[in-house]
């Protein structure tokens, strides 16, 4: 990232959980590890749900009561029937009032905690190795901070709710049942192992079908981005029919798969409106036996129709829910997963302390080892020497190890052997955020935030004052460009600074630079994608931000080090030829066929040879 390499993110730990013990680390236990700060929510939830299911539960119950003792025992007392009116208007108002309360308080723990780990989650990614991301697609790792959340969102949005208010609701209703008549009641819970039989016969199969579903939707987005990211290419190859085509099979496949799930889902649903039908049959038939002998009265036959209609709804919830289930238990185990990884570059549990305005600027690579992963070692012993404030020149052909070597130096991977030294001190012992802040380093491609001029140059950083980005943009010639944009500093940038040109966003790292003041500089062949003019300008702006600091440059135009005090030629890991511009070309060696190729005098280089 084209920037002051630095990390200011600071969070909680992630050692929540015990590791490798996957047995350890349910969904519900990670939940509820998140969910202590709020137990006082939870419980306020709990009781306003009771109160809620209690005030519509309770509603059948009246009219029984208004039916057996009023209307039907002969009670014609005006005041007793409106009092049964308010108290049934009464209980409708507090359902009402509990369940809008119970959603409220629900919903802020619950996104409260979702909140919290997506933050939890984004800065823990931050302070990741750079070994991880070469591992992890960033694809992926979105998905974890978008998708995976939002499921565990649902879970508190769909699922909990529908636990706590529907499954109460179950336990009132057979409740109610056996208190208004245990016979009617007892028949009524020979339904539980038929609905369970249905329940579990669809379960399966609406996994399935939900699974299936979820897969061809996420290879038709695939597809989709894919193709819009080379849409260039599909024009200038006039492959928008093949395309077109390719795209309408994984089209096709979503649309049978979704019809399939619809279909599962209004299956499932009609077969518990059925089952609902006959037992509301069954139990008129039943009861109404009762009636007409005078064993039942008829306001009881009237509450248990009410509460039959109203048993299958929850169990209907309950069940929809399953997939709901099953996908925020997956999110959350992935977002574990994620937090659960441990950076392999780490702070000492005792990091070194040093006065960061003391540095010199000297760098030793002594005999360093590295590697990536099971690959080939990129260096075997290499040695490097830098004297504070020189001005080194790196070139080599691509794998040679240049890029290689900052990265080592910027401790985003940690040698394998050897050591790496700033003022005799092992940049392991120092704290990560202090040698950020000490090596500066501009990439090939400027990375530009969203947001204005004087925040991408400050990085955010409000202790870094208007002024100090003005005096660093004026020094570097950035200023002439921020002036002609419409709202000067505080012109706001797209992503990646988009509507600037390559040359403009460098002129913007560079300032960057001169407002975090590093004693170390790297420039990553920042010069390489730039046109000559353009170039002439960052040439004048380096020279600017490499005064007073040991600055390295890797060069892709051998134009940008020709000046340098020292260049180092790499191949395949080792120093080959090191010494001045001129010195090297009286060598007629390595750099020599590299100086003359670029100059465009050579006819013929070995494949793989820098232009």
């Amino acid at each position: 990232m084209p920037q002051i390499v630095g990390n200011r993110l600071t969070g909680p730990k992630t050692d929540l959980g015990e590791k490798g013990n996957p047995e350890y680390r349910s969904a519900f236990r990670i939940l509820g590890r998140y969910a202590g700060p709020h137990r006082f929510t939870f419980a306020l939830v709990a009781v306003c749900t009771i109160i809620a299911v209690a005030s519509d539960l309770f509603q059948p119950y009246l009219v029984k009561v208004a039916i057996d003792d009023h209307l039907m025992g002969g009670r014609a007392e005006f005041g007793s029937v409106l009092a049964i009116c308010l108290v049934y208007f009464g209980l409708s108002a507090s359902e009402l009032s509990f369940t809008y309360l119970q959603n409220n308080l629900l919903q802020r723990a619950g996104q409260s905690i979702v909140a919290r780990i997506r933050k939890q989650l984004f800065e823990h990614i931050t302070k990741l190795s750079m070994s991880y991301f070469d591992k992890t697609p960033s694809g992926s790792l979105i998905t974890h901070v978008s998708s995976d959340t939002e499921a565990v969102s649902q879970f508190f949005n769909q699922v909990l709710l529908t636990l706590l208010r529907d499954g109460l609701t179950l336990i009132f209703i057979l409740a109610m049942m056996f208190r208004l008549d245990a016979t009617l009641g007892a028949y009524c819970l020979i339904l539980l192992p038929i609905i369970a039989c249905i329940s579990i016969s669809f379960r399966s199969y609406m996994r399935r079908t939900y699974q299936l579903a979820r897969t061809r939707l996420s290879r038709l987005v695939a597809f989709v981005a894919e193709n819009l990211s080379g849409m260039n290419l599909i024009q200038a190859f006039q492959q928008q029919q093949a395309q077109g085509e390719r795209f309408e099979e994984r089209n096709e496949a979503y649309f049978r798969a979704n019809v399939r799930e619809i279909r599962t889902n209004v299956l499932f649903n009609r077969s518990f409106d059925l089952l609902s039908n006959l037992t509301i049959a069954f139990v008129t038939w039943i009861g109404g036996k009762a009636v007409l002998g005078h064993a039942l009265e008829f306001g009881v036959l009237y509450a248990f129709i009410a509460y039959i209609r109203q048993f299958f709804q929850p169990i209907n919830a309950i069940t929809q829910q399953w997939n709901t289930l099953q996908s925020a238990t997956v999110g959350l185990n992935r977002i574990w997963g994620v937090l659960d990884t441990r950076p392999e570059i780490a702070d000492r549990p005792q990091p070194l302390t040093i006065d960061r305005e003391s540095i010199q600027g000297r760098i030793d690579f002594n005999r360093i080892e590295f590697g990536y992963g099971s690959g080939s070692p990129v260096f075997r012993g290499l040695d490097l020497h830098i004297r504070p404030g020189e001005r080194l020149g790196v070139v080599g052909t691509t794998g040679a190890g240049k890029s290689s070597l900052m990265s080592l130096l910027c401790r985003f991977y940690d040698v394998q052997g050897g050591s790496v030294l700033i003022d005799g001190h092992d940049i392991r012992d120092l704290p990560q955020a202090e040698l950020h802040r000490i090596v500066g380093l501009v990439q090939q491609e400027p990375y530009l935030y969203a947001g204005s001029i004087i925040d991408n140059v400050r990085m955010f950083d409000t202790a870094i004052s208007r002024e100090e980005v003005v005096r660093a943009c004026e020094r570097v010639g950035a200023d002439p460009l921020v002036r002609r944009m419409k709202d000067g500093y505080d012109t706001r940038l797209s992503e990646r600074g988009s509507g600037l040109s390559a040359g403009e966003r460098q002129l913007l790292s560079f300032a960057r630079i001169l407002v975090y003041k590093p004693k170390i500089l790297i420039l990553d062949e920042a010069t390489a994608n730039l046109d000559s003019r353009t170039e002439q300008l960052i040439q004048e702006a380096l020279r600017v931000a490499s005064e007073g600091r040991t600055t390295i440059v890797i060069a892709h135009r051998l134009s940008t080090i020709m000046d340098a005090d020292r260049i180092i030629v790499l191949r395949h890991g080792e120093i080959v030829e090191a010494g001045t511009h001129s010195e090297l070309l009286a060598k007629r060696g390595y750099y020599e066929e590299l100086y003359r190729h670029s100059q465009g005098k050579a006819n013929h280089l070995a494949s793989g040879l820098p232009i």
